[in-house]
């Protein structure tokens, strides 16, 4: 019982590390693109577009276009507990919880088809 419990402690200090290097970097990351923006005076799309796809975001990245950074910054945010959910199935997988499985995988499912809805929208 004393190693089952530690064995969880082990991953949820591995999850909240994963959850705070992925919003620090985030943070970085969008901190960059700003400073970026405020040293070119523009944000490298014409108007008052910016990139709202992934393949945009990284062609933009690969330019520097201030935008396409901070967009791929708040990209690496959403993706933080998504990471986490599939951190938490492996886990439970690892750990023949079956129930936590399913469940887990039912909410990695959903976030999946959200995702893919909101690309198409």
């Amino acid at each position: 019982m004393a190693e089952k419990k530690e064995e969880m402690y082990r991953v949820e200090l591995i999850v909240s590390a994963l959850l705070r290097i992925g919003v620090v970097l985030s943070a970085i990351i969008i901190i960059f693109g700003l400073i970026m923006l405020f040293i070119t005076g523009e944000s490298g799309y014409p108007g008052e577009t910016y990139p709202t796809s992934l393949t945009a975001i990284f062609s933009g990245l690969g330019t520097l276009k201030p935008y396409a950074i901070m967009m791929f910054g708040l990209f690496c945010l959403i993706l933080t507990p998504v990471l986490r959910v599939v951190v938490s199935l492996f886990t439970f997988l690892k750990e023949k919880d079956y129930l936590y499985v399913g469940v887990t995988g039912i909410v990695l499912i959903i976030l999946v088809i959200s995702f893919l809805i909101g690309i198409k929208a």
